[in-house]
């Protein structure tokens, strides 16, 4: 028997096979998890079906979260079709260009609200939409990264947007707590995703981060599907509020050492 057996997950944000959010979708699947699918319009046909297809998977729903008529839609399919919510993943965020690049100082006041509202209102907005399918054992797990806690060269706005979504975490960790449903988040390490490809710098980064982190080796979306497959099964059943770092250890280092 899987771990998951019986379970039903719905993902938002996967964008393609590259994506932490398809690592965790796998993952899922693997451990015996019904899983379904929910991420922008544009990616739909041409990336997510495919991704969904290969997986058995039939729930793939076009959804814009910053519009809470859509999230609602999305849940009420998800309901007609599988009842429930077990698991709910939360992998979305999107910020400007220009405002990624350059000075924090300089971000627009469109830009932040932005970045703020795709990147840490929107776990609020499912959530809330689904919170009459969430059941006491339910799990629900969103992505940040060590940008929220230190300043990351060129991550700027999302960096603010992180921590937001961090706290986000928290408050509805004590929210949902005593209904037993559980909400945690993942700060993974860097991964050659869709979504990196837009940070300045990011190859350097990626390039120089095994020479640091002290497991000595970057982090893929298998790593961190396999840390979402805990915390969305019983095993992690007393975890909630948490940020769980799967980054082979490089958030514990002050100043690297590289190799002696």
């Amino acid at each position: 028997m899987g771990l998951l057996d019986g379970k039903k997950a719905l993902i938002f944000g996967v964008a393609n096979d590259h994506s932490i959010a398809w690592g965790i979708a796998e993952a899922l699947h693997v451990a015996g998890a019904t899983v379904g699918f929910s991420s922008v319009e544009s990616l739909i046909e041409r990336r997510v079906r495919p991704l969904a297809a290969s997986i058995g998977s039939t729930f793939v729903e076009p959804c814009d979260v910053q519009s809470d008529e859509q999230i609602r839609g999305v849940m009420a399919k998800w309901q007609a079709a599988h009842g429930q919510v077990d698991i709910l993943v939360h992998a979305l965020a999107f910020a400007r260009r220009e405002d990624l690049d350059g000075s924090f100082v300089d971000t627009s006041r469109d830009g932040f609200a932005l970045a703020m509202d795709v990147s840490a209102y929107s776990l609020v907005a499912l959530v809330r939409e689904a919170r009459p399918l969430l059941h006491p054992g339910s799990a629900v797990l969103t992505l940040s990264y060590y940008g929220a806690e230190k300043v990351v060269a060129h991550y700027n706005v999302m960096g603010v947007a992180k921590a937001a979504l961090e706290a986000c975490v928290r408050y509805l960790a004590a929210d949902l707590g005593p209904s037993g449903v559980r909400v945690n988040a993942i700060s993974a390490g860097p991964v050659r995703t869709l979504a990196a490809a837009g940070i300045a710098g990011f190859k350097k980064l990626y390039g120089s981060f095994a020479d640091v982190a002290p497991l000595r080796a970057n982090i893929t979306p298998e790593d961190v599907g396999r840390t979402a497959l805990w915390l969305c099964s019983d095993l992690s059943s007393a975890v909630t509020g948490e940020v769980v770092y799967v980054d082979g250890g490089f958030n514990v280092m002050g100043v690297p050492l590289g190799d002696a």
